[in-house]
């Protein structure tokens, strides 16, 4: 695996497939691993209260990662909340407040 460069690779799949066994079921339903990149794993919540959750417990999730997967795979964890809708629609947009700029 180290001879042809593929040791990167299989760490990231593996905790990318093994999320759940990894942080356990109550995590795993409210937050997603998205990509895993230079030993950082980005993480997307649920909600933003999820997102503060795993903030403060990101030290316990490192160990735990670390302990199924290996020292060293996942050296920082970034979490984001979800995204908020987008009021752009189509290919073409005007700089303003969108929407909500009707009265005035």
């Amino acid at each position: 695996m180290a001879e042809r460069g593929w040791r990167e690779p299989l760490a990231s799949a593996s905790v990318l497939g093994r999320w759940a066994e990894l942080v356990g079921a109550d995590i795993a339903e409210h937050a997603k691993p998205i990509s895993l990149r230079d030993g950082e794993l980005t993480v997307v919540a649920s909600s933003t209260a999820w997102a503060t959750q795993l903030r403060t417990l990101q030290r316990q999730l490192l160990v735990k990662i670390a302990a199924g997967v290996g020292p060293g795979v996942v050296r920082r964890l970034r979490v984001s909340g979800p995204a908020a809708p987008s009021w752009r629609k189509g290919p073409r947009t005007v700089p303003g407040r969108g929407p909500r700029d009707t009265y005035g």
